[in-house]
């Protein structure tokens, strides 16, 4: 059992290490461009499968509440959460439309989209970055591995260079909350730490 722990306090750390080392630049470009989306009165969506479902979820909440700081809420949805349209669309037209489907009914020109996934593979998160990009919402992914097919569809992509599923995933909620917090400070300060 101590193994097995030192070994996956390890990946994790090694992942979110290769993160920062490959794509710091980026990671300020997506934290910049969700900056001037909130600044422009714009709005942030996110979406992913599974444990990036969640992931998106809890960036929402984030931005919507609050994150290290009191302040007014930050315009943020996951694309996720609404079980009647993810079933209708799921049911009537086909799983991979699930989120394409919602950015062209909720989506404009001066948004930012985030989708997640850990391969980068997912067809239902390829298909909505490839919508967003066709109605000039600007596009970002987080995913892991090589990349998979988002690395090349996002217009900016973090991808974590790790065959690990669970540090990828630990590296992506590391840079969600870092993108919070940049957010954050650059809105409106530092605050108050509760």
């Amino acid at each position: 059992m101590d193994k097995l722990i030192a070994e996956s306090l390890k990946n994790s750390i090694e992942a979110k290490q290769a993160l920062y080392s490959s794509q710091l630049q980026d990671i300020k470009v997506l934290a910049q461009w969700m900056i001037d989306t909130i600044k422009s009165g714009n709005k942030l969506m996110f979406f992913g499968n599974g444990g990036s479902a969640a992931d998106a979820q809890h960036l929402a909440a984030e931005f919507v509440n609050r994150f290290l700081i009191d302040r007014p809420p930050l315009a943020a949805i996951a694309l996720t959460t609404d079980t009647s349209i993810l079933t209708s669309v799921g049911n009537d037209f086909s799983y991979d439309d699930i989120f394409a489907k919602q950015i062209r009914a909720l989506g404009k020109k001066g948004d930012l989209v985030l989708g997640i996934s850990t391969s980068g593979n997912s067809p239902n998160v390829l298909a909505a970055i490839e919508v967003a990009r066709q109605m000039g919402i600007k596009t970002a992914a987080l995913t892991g591995g090589s990349g998979g097919k988002l690395k090349d569809t996002a217009e900016l992509t973090l991808n974590v260079p790790s065959k690990m599923t669970p540090a990828i995933q630990e590296a992506h909620i590391w840079v969600e909350h870092l993108l919070c917090q940049i957010v954050d400070e650059a809105l409106y300060g530092k605050g108050v730490t509760p």
